[in-house]
């Protein structure tokens, strides 16, 4: 049995608003709820390739009793409505910038241990993969999972991008797009545990995680994903001339 937990007022209100216009303006092709736990804390790892992605998989794992809550950027806490929003939702705030990186995921590693289902996007942005593959994630999913021994979840999703694809300024809406997930297994990291938390652990701890997540797209949507990750800073946006 799924469990219902205490969301709050502005949970509920963001749920009562966005609820509705997705099932409006989506359909939906849902696989492997029954991989992510019913209870206890997990860290669900995704990829990224809308800025309408935490709505969609929100709605997934809301639908099957495991509310997320974001890790989010600390800078969108502090300004109204938004800092009024994420704290009445209780999103957790992250301080990229911070010295101690391990400290600046205390807030989500006390919600794990609280039994917190904890959403995380390792790329941190969407993907600029030509191709939209899963690109080369950052390692902050390998440093919470280490701290916490939470299990990791790893999400595909495709067709938020069919709706608001990246930089777009205007939906998508018509005609109706199918939002696909796939929850997998939780990925084993009992290989990585209990080892001094190094740059190189970190990394290939983080693309375990993120191959998992790749192979499932790649159920979803067919096609083969690259062998390598794409690099952003590797490739430099280039800068539009005057």
């Amino acid at each position: 049995m799924r469990r219902r937990q205490r969301l709050g007022f502005w949970y509920r209100l963001v749920v009562s608003v966005v609820k509705p216009l997705l099932l409006v303006f989506t359909k939906h092709d849902w696989r492997g709820v029954d991989n992510v736990p019913a209870t206890g804390g997990i860290i669900v790892a995704a990829n990224h390739v809308s800025e309408l992605d935490p709505l969609v998989i929100g709605h997934f794992l809301y639908d099957h009793g495991r509310p997320p809550r974001f890790l989010a950027k600390a800078e969108l806490f502090r300004k109204a409505p938004l800092k009024w929003i994420f704290e009445g939702a209780e999103q957790i705030p992250v301080h990229r910038h911070a010295a101690d990186a391990s400290a600046a995921l205390e807030p989500a590693v006390e919600a794990l241990r609280r039994g917190e289902c904890v959403l995380i996007y390792p790329e941190g942005s969407a993907t600029r993969d030509p191709d939209l593959w899963p690109m080369k994630a950052r390692t902050g999913v390998a440093r919470l999972a280490l701290l916490s021994g939470a299990p990791v979840v790893p999400i595909a999703q495709w067709g938020p991008q069919a709706i608001l694809p990246y930089k777009a300024r205007w939906p998508k809406l018509f005609p109706r797009h199918t939002m696909q997930i796939l929850a997998g297994p939780p990925v084993d990291l009992s290989r990585f545990q209990g080892k001094p938390m190094t740059a190189e652990l970190l990394r290939a701890t983080t693309d375990t995680v993120m191959h998992r997540v790749a192979a499932h797209l790649a159920e979803l949507r067919g096609g083969t994903p690259p062998a390598e990750f794409y690099d952003m800073k590797a490739h430099p946006p280039m800068k539009e001339s005057a």
